[in-house]
């Protein structure tokens, strides 16, 4: 294999410089150009946009057939691989699950490592973590990769040597608090969120200064308009003001203290209006019983102001979330006509069956469609303005557990509570004009109970089993959607829920991974399969694409876990365990083992 010219260390250093000058005022500016170089993977969703899509053309439609692996790393760890690694000039920077280990490899030498941090974190905290020991990636800016660990520390680490500039607790693990989420580096500020809604966690978003990792403002999703940082009669819901205590009047007593709302999802930021957009997830507990109303702000979108944090608008999706429906999806920003009007969009992909489509700016549904035809649990979203039901769904009271009662089992929900889709994300491809969506099919059967709360310990409140649908053999699809109209416009079907995110490039190709370790190429007009390579262990990783040496790289991680392999991940076997995860994968321990390896793909050399 032809190499690029070996240089030393101190030259990749450079043209890490180079690619993004240090200095935190100038952070956003620098991230905001250094995004428009295809070459590198500047931050975990590649783009402010959330939009994974690359302008890298080397590698098209014509000639992905003949992808060959380049070079493989290990992490050494046997557990879910969810999220990327970060290219930076010569230096690719790959992160592990628990324990977190960082590592940085040389790209000029086959993925030699540079340096390696690993974090001395207590293993008390694997028992609150809900769904295996995951972790969505690192952020970079100010010369700084950025870490949240599992026990929610927030660690920033000199690029070039891997020595730890500063480091700030965001939370408590005692209490079932827990860091799982890929920061999100704007301006001079580092965004993120917690994990933890299963443990009764009250969620929030925080920023801090990337300088030296002082709070600028934390806003929390639940509790007193102070607390969640909200203007009554400023801050809108479908163009309404929300009102004093908008939140409070949702909740009974202070079961908002313990509701949930966390914020584990990815972060999507607008420049030019200077918001940043992030969903927030299921109410606790998941017995809804327990607590009644709309239970705001839980499942629901917000859009607040990079610089105070104070919320211009807010979506909720799912009011009085009864089957597990966090809206921590990622909110994809692009700019398209709807209905013969140019628009800046905003694009969420719901854990609750259903694509919708806002103004980012002022927060105005246009569309609410499903993205698989299975979702039952509600018949529609209502949009109608003049209607006193405007943005919510129409609820079945069939499939409602509710209306079933504490120890009833509502059968057959589509779709189950890891959602049509959970965190894997989207891509866009501004050549279709088309949303790439990997997904869960499959339905469950929730029977709520009575719990009580204790600090630390598991707040759900529901047993679960998991399935296809009716008549249907695979767990999932990838999906090409127009949400425009709110129409799929091909799908592809998968034996198991496709827990990958995906990647549109200029070369008219969508990469993804499944559950069952393949990297797959489809045709992003047609849908049509171009390439598949099966690698060591299941793929919940972020398929990324990058140049070096003047050739294109397509890299991903496998490491089957996170939700839909807690079993193997676990070693888990009752089919209620792993929140029902266990039984409807209990087929996947026949395709798939446990590993932690990169593998990096290109062309042959010529």
């Amino acid at each position: 294999m032809r190499r690029a010219p070996i240089k030393s260390l101190l030259a990749g250093t450079l043209l890490l410089a180079a690619a993004i000058p240090a200095g935190s005022a100038r952070a956003a500016d620098d991230l905001r150009q250094a995004q428009k170089n295809a070459a590198n993977v500047v931050m975990p969703t590649i783009d402010y946009g959330n939009q994974r899509y690359s302008s890298l053309s080397q590698i098209n439609a014509q000639n992905v057939g003949k992808l060959q692996v380049a070079w493989t790393f290990s992490t050494g760890v046997l557990r879910g691989h969810e999220g990327a690694p970060l290219v930076i000039g010569d230096v690719m920077y790959v992160h592990a699950p628990f324990p977190n280990t960082v590592f940085a490899l040389d790209l000029n030498n086959d993925g030699k490592m540079l340096w390696k941090y690993e974090p001395k974190q207590d293993p008390s905290v694997i028992a609150v973590m809900c769904c295996d020991t995951v972790n969505r990636g690192l952020a970079y800016g100010d010369g700084k990769i950025i870490l949240h660990q599992a026990d929610t520390t927030l660690v920033a680490l000199d690029a070039k040597t891997g020595k730890v500039v500063w480091s700030v607790k965001t939370g408590d693990p005692s209490e079932g608090e827990t860091g799982t989420d890929a920061p999100m580096v704007a301006k001079d500020k580092v965004y993120v969120g917690d994990s933890g809604g299963e443990f009764g966690v009250r969620g929030w978003m925080t920023a801090y200064s990337i300088k030296d990792g002082k709070q600028v403002w934390r806003a929390y999703s639940t509790g007193p308009d102070n607390e969640i940082l909200v203007d009554p009669q400023k801050t809108t819901h479908l163009g309404k003001p929300i009102g004093a205590d908008s939140s409070l009047k949702s909740w009974q007593g202070d079961q908002w203290k313990i509701g949930g709302g966390t914020t584990w999802g990815w972060k999507a930021y607008d420049p030019d209006l200077n918001l940043i957009y992030y969903g927030t997830s299921n109410p606790s507990t998941w017995n809804p019983k327990q607590r009644p109303g709309d239970n705001r702000w839980s499942t629901t979108i917000f859009a607040r102001d990079a610089d105070t944090g104070m919320a211009k608008w807010v979506y909720q999706m799912t009011p009085h979330d009864q089957w597990d429906y966090d809206g921590v999806n990622e909110m994809i920003l692009a700019d398209q006509e709807v209905s013969g009007q140019q628009r800046k969009l905003l694009v969420h992909p719901d854990r609750n069956g259903f694509t919708y489509t806002l103004d980012r700016d002022t927060g105005e549904l246009l569309v609410a469609a499903k993205y698989d035809p299975a979702v039952n649990w509600a018949t529609k979203i209502d949009m109608d303005k003049n209607s006193p039901n405007y943005g919510r769904p129409q609820v079945d009271p069939k499939y409602s557990p509710e209306q079933g009662g504490e120890d009833v089992n509502t059968q057959n929900i589509c779709p189950a509570a890891l959602g049509t889709k959970d965190e894997q994300p989207s891509a866009f491809s501004p050549q279709t004009g088309l949303f790439y969506i990997p997904t869960n099919h499959v339905c469950m059967d929730y029977e709520p109970f009575r719990v009580a709360y204790a600090a630390g310990q598991p707040y759900v409140g529901a047993t679960l089993s998991m399935y296809p649908p009716k008549d249907e053999n695979n767990m999932g699809n990838f999906i090409a959607w127009d949400a425009r109209q709110g129409k799929i416009v091909w799908s592809n079907p998968e034996l198991f829920s496709v827990w990958s995110g995906a990647l549109a490039t200029a070369g008219g190709v969508v990469f993804y991974g499944t559950l069952e370790g393949y990297l797959k190429a489809v045709d992003a007009k047609t849908g049509k399969e171009l390439y598949k390579f099966k690698t060591p262990s299941g793929i919940i990783g972020n398929v990324i694409t990058y140049e070096h040496g003047g050739r294109q790289y397509v890299a991903v991680l496998s490491g089957v876990g996170g939700w839909a392999g807690i079993g193997l991940a676990a070693g888990l076997t009752d089919p209620h365990a792993g929140l029902g995860a266990v039984g409807g994968y209990a087929a996947l321990s026949n395709y798939t083992n446990l590993g932690g390896q990169l593998t990096v793909f290109a062309l042959p050399s010529s």
